[in-house]
């Protein structure tokens, strides 16, 4: 890798990791002028990293206009939600060996959205469901389906952005990660991706229940 692309990376990453957080928000323009400035690049290498970013679906390029990060709609949510059924139940169907450490991931996890609930930081809550989802697929072991689901989810954390109540939404799903984890320490694999899959099912009514129309 060269050192421009490996800057490009790294800013890709930084970005990434900022719409993760829900720092950026869905249609928000990124200034060239602004995050050359923050990210110390130039403008080819910032262009690189905003390319890599527009693969993932996480940014967008408007004639004229410039780049932003991208908003999805009520066919995105859905499209992804079926993806994340696919991928997280069959990879939770899939362990064959848990691990303390891979146990420990799923703990921190629900510690930090409990943290995050209790001082109303639900942009908190978010991110850590995110980690949550991203450390039930990586007990599978496998590096290619951990990469898969982390583009799905970063992806998917832009549908957050048009929650009515972020409260009421993430508060519901804060115990019922708790039951996953419990079903998983106790042995019960295929009991942990019924308890996910019906958790992906509500979930996903419960979003599109009063997302917007585009």
């Amino acid at each position: 890798m060269t050192d421009s692309a490996g800057t490009a990376s790294r800013v890709a990453d930084a970005l990434r990791a900022q719409i993760v957080s829900g720092e950026l928000k869905p249609g928000v323009r990124l200034s060239e002028e602004r995050m050359r400035k923050i990210h110390g690049v130039s403008r080819s290498t910032l262009r690189e990293a905003y390319q890599r970013l527009i693969r993932e679906r996480l940014l967008v390029h408007e004639l004229s206009r410039g780049v932003f990060v991208r908003q999805l709609s009520r066919g995105d949510v859905a499209d992804l939600y079926k993806v994340r059924r696919i991928i997280e139940c069959a990879a939770v169907r899939a362990i064959r060996i848990l691990t303390p450490a891979g146990l420990r991931r799923l703990s921190v996890a629900i510690s930090d959205g409990r943290a995050g609930a209790e001082e109303s930081r639900w942009d908190a809550v978010a991110a850590a469901s995110i980690r949550f989802h991203e450390a039930l697929v990586a007990l599978a072991g496998s590096e290619r389906l951990d990469a898969m689901m982390s583009g799905v989810l970063a992806e998917f954390r832009l549908a957050y952005a048009h929650m009515s109540d972020t409260r009421v939404y993430h508060a519901a799903y804060l115990d019922r990660n708790m039951e996953i984890a419990e079903a998983l320490r106790s042995g019960n694999i295929e009991e942990a991706a019924v308890l996910l899959e019906s958790y992906l099912t509500d979930s996903e009514a419960a979003l599109l229940e009063d997302y917007p129309a585009r």
